[in-house]
């Protein structure tokens, strides 16, 4: 997905929140404005929201010299998250389709995403959107590939919704491999809030290479991305890897909220809706 017009007051939104979460000075603020400023017009225009963004919050993080300045955040929603993993397995066990319950419990903890929004009510927030239906539903096919499929490689979003994924993890019944940032980035996960989510105790924890807000082949490692070529099934959750990956043709379904209009509007449909699509490159 390329970036739309409609990214780029986001990105200065984005540069202004997070700056006053690190206590950046008043001069700091504005270096980080201008130095990303001065970025855009190299910026190609096959360059995707996620791509741009990781130029921003590398700034950041180098203006305020916290590498991880969202840690902090990370640990409590997975603390929070781990709280509720009781009451969502009853809610799986209770479940007509626990399969699609557990899909329907993933997607809806994607809604934690401190790019986008500034605090998250965890408990209110996911009990609002299980009462949502999916925008765009491709259960069926999901599960006829899944009862084909060896193995799956699930690509990661952010920490906290890790737990959630581990519970769909749990419903697979397949080895997964599960994916997570090589480095910190806003509040996605990697290999340390994958683990403290329990995720090691029902898959293998590997790393994209990529220290950016999403899944991007040009900073993949070389080691990764052949590993995502030869999926049998992949599983991706968030706008980040929708972002990076939604052109490519790889075997690879969407599990997101549209949280923002540029995304929403690219896949057509209303802004904050929740979803479930086969990518229209899948091979």
């Amino acid at each position: 997905m390329r970036a739309q017009l409609e990214c780029f007051p986001c990105y200065y939104s984005q540069i202004l929140k997070t700056a006053r979460m690190l206590s950046l000075s008043e001069e700091q603020t504005r270096e980080a404005i201008f130095r990303f400023s001065r970025l855009l017009p190299d910026v190609p225009d096959s360059a995707t929201p996620a791509g741009i963004g990781r130029e921003l919050y590398l700034i950041l993080s180098e203006l305020s010299g916290d590498p991880d300045p969202y840690r902090e955040i990370k640990e409590q929603c997975t603390r929070l998250a781990l709280d509720m993993y009781p009451d969502m397995k009853k809610r799986i066990r209770a479940a007509e389709d626990p399969l699609k319950e557990a899909l329907r419990i993933a997607v809806a903890g994607n809604f934690i995403d401190f790019g986008t929004t500034e605090q998250v009510d965890l408990k209110a927030g996911l009990e609002e959107i299980l009462d949502q239906e999916l925008a765009i539903d491709h259960y069926g096919e999901l599960r006829g590939r899944l009862e084909k499929a060896g193995e799956v490689l699930m690509l990661g979003d952010n920490a906290g919704e890790t737990v959630f994924d581990r519970i769909l993890i749990e419903e697979l019944g397949k080895p997964v491999r599960y994916v997570v940032r090589e480095a910190p980035m806003i509040n996605d996960a990697v290999r340390e809030d994958a683990v403290m989510a329990g995720i090691d105790r029902v898959a293998e924890i590997v790393s994209s290479g990529c220290v950016a807000p999403g899944t991007i082949r040009e900073y993949c490692s070389a080691e990764f991305w052949p590993t995502l070529q030869e999926a049998e099934l992949i599983i991706s959750k968030g706008q980040g890897n929708f972002e990076g990956l939604s052109d490519e043709p790889l075997p690879i379904f969407f599990l997101l909220k549209a949280k923002c209009l540029a995304v929403a509007r690219e896949i057509g449909i209303p802004q904050g809706s929740i979803l479930l699509i086969k990518s229209p490159h899948f091979p």
